[in-house]
């Protein structure tokens, strides 16, 4: 493989020794890059990290021998006494026991609605659960209000109390995580947070740390500490979508020379055009370049309607409304959602309009009654609920229920439905981006958030020769007016 001059930058730069970070766009070639780079440093041994599996599998194929390819949980799972191991097969304790056991019943709490509504104990124990889990993936010493997140129906004024509220008990389940002879389980995060406070050391002579733009706080702290090995952290700053876990703005945390990785070799320059533009709201004035030998057609008139191989969709619900449409229209998509997660909101709805609470999926656990869910999905704040009320209130849950078992296997697919945070790595040669992306801010200025933004730049950046993007078009020409 002949490397671009970018890639012989980055090569010579980690030939020089020290730590470096690459800063690689879309398409870029980061991994191509990395196993250049390891080519180069045979002599020496290597550790490639990586955030799942099937990554770190399809490294270990392609690295040289001397490159251990594994996930940093996996480090973390070989390293920890066969006490905490055995705790990771236990079943965890359900939220309701957990605000039982600590002596927890339902709370009233208004929300931004103006209604007051009753957090039941489940509720109460699962933002516990996950207060404990976003600590465990910060490198924080101890728990805070900050690892506390509570659902955006509820009032601000609110939840700050509530997460007051809660530390304490946060607190107490870090504490029974920690004990020596506590038989509690314990998840992949808490094995991780435990493995880093020993302060280990990893033995390697270079450690090669694959998107590190959704590096928790708690792995860069880990890395921190090898300062007897070169550490080279390769991401996408603008591929970070993971803020609801508690995911830092890691690359912008890590204090090393830095390189660049421009060129993508999945699109041509019309992709590029659009992807720089999304860069340049974000700040950042170095363009993305695309292939000048590569066809990419946008599309722009939605009653065109091409054929696609991918539908990207902001939240689950949505995808399950396009999931509906296309089998409606004769087709045969695949959705890249388990059949269980979609039951899940025929069973929740079923339980609303039976006047009673339930507590999956989420963004139903704060409803008393479907009527409360209807007149969300109405709000302002509600819009992302819409069109899984709609498909109940228009067509029923038994219908709801149906979709999951009509999913067709990927390979055989017309086409497949994906939200763009499970689509992240992949890409597609023809690409629909749905109409459900927020491109107005959260507090009803004209302009975006950011990790709106960030978010689309993921999901356009998955087309190599097609992108629809008509169901955006007249709030994307809204937004370039607006910077004129």
């Amino acid at each position: 493989m002949k490397p671009t001059e970018e890639q012989r930058a980055v090569i010579e730069a980690a030939l020089r020794g020290g730590d470096l970070k690459i800063k690689a766009y879309a398409g870029a070639g980061k991994t191509s890059t990395l196993q250049l780079v390891a080519e180069q440093l045979a002599a020496r041994r290597g550790i490639y990290l990586a955030f799942n599996r099937e990554i770190a599998a399809s490294a270990r194929r392609r690295f040289p021998p001397g490159v251990d390819a594994r996930t940093i949980h996996s480090r973390a799972w070989a390293s920890v006494t066969p006490a905490l191991r055995s705790r990771m097969k236990l079943a965890p304790e359900p939220p309701h026991e957990l605000a039982a056991r600590y002596g927890l019943g339902p709370l009233q709490v208004g929300t931004v609605t103006g209604k007051a509504v009753e957090i039941v104990p489940f509720e109460i124990g699962r933002m516990i659960a996950e207060g404990l889990g976003r600590f465990c993936r910060s490198a924080d010493l101890r728990p805070s209000v900050q690892h506390i997140v509570v659902d955006e129906k509820i009032d601000e004024a609110v939840a700050v109390q509530l997460r007051g509220w809660l530390l304490p008990h946060v607190e107490r389940l870090w504490e029974e995580s920690t004990a020596p002879r506590s038989r509690n389980a314990i998840s992949p995060d808490v094995l991780l947070k435990l493995w880093a406070l020993t302060e280990p050391r990893i033995d390697a002579d270079y450690i090669l740390f694959d998107e590190a733009q959704d590096s928790d706080g708690i792995m860069l702290s880990i890395l921190a500490r090898q300062r007897h090995a070169q550490i080279i952290y390769v991401g996408d700053p603008y591929q970070q979508i993971y803020e609801w876990r508690g995911a830092v703005n890691a690359m912008a945390q890590i204090n090393a020379p830095e390189c660049a990785l421009t060129e993508s070799f999945r699109f041509g320059p019309t992709f590029a055009g659009l992807a720089s533009w999304l860069l340049v709201m974000l700040g950042e004035h170095t363009p993305v370049r695309g292939q000048q030998n590569i066809g990419s057609i946008m599309v722009e008139d939605p009653s065109i309607a091409p054929p696609v191989d991918a539908i990207l969709c902001r939240k689950n619900v949505t995808a399950i409304w396009q999931f509906a449409a296309g089998l409606h229209a004769g087709h045969q998509p695949a959705i890249r959602m388990s059949p269980a997660e979609i039951t899940a909101f025929a069973d929740g709805a079923d339980q609303l309009l039976a006047g009673q609470r339930t507590f999956r999926p989420a963004a139903f656990s704060l409803f008393e009654t479907w009527s409360d869910a209807q007149a969300f999905a109405r709000s302002p704040f509600g819009r992302d609920l819409e069109p899984v009320v709609r498909i109940v209130d228009e067509l029923g849950t038994g219908f709801l229920r149906s979709l999951a078992q009509c999913s067709t296997r990927e390979a055989e697919a017309d086409y497949v439905i994906s939200t763009v945070h499970r689509a992240k790595g992949l890409e597609w040669k023809r690409v629909k981006v749905a109409d459900d992306f927020r491109l107005r801010g959260a507090d009803g200025s004209p302009m975006p958030d950011d990790d709106e933004l960030r978010l689309l730049y993921v999901a356009v950046t998955r087309a190599q020769h097609l992108l629809d993007i008509s169901g955006l078009r007249d709030e994307l020409v809204r937004i370039i007016n607006l910077q004129r």
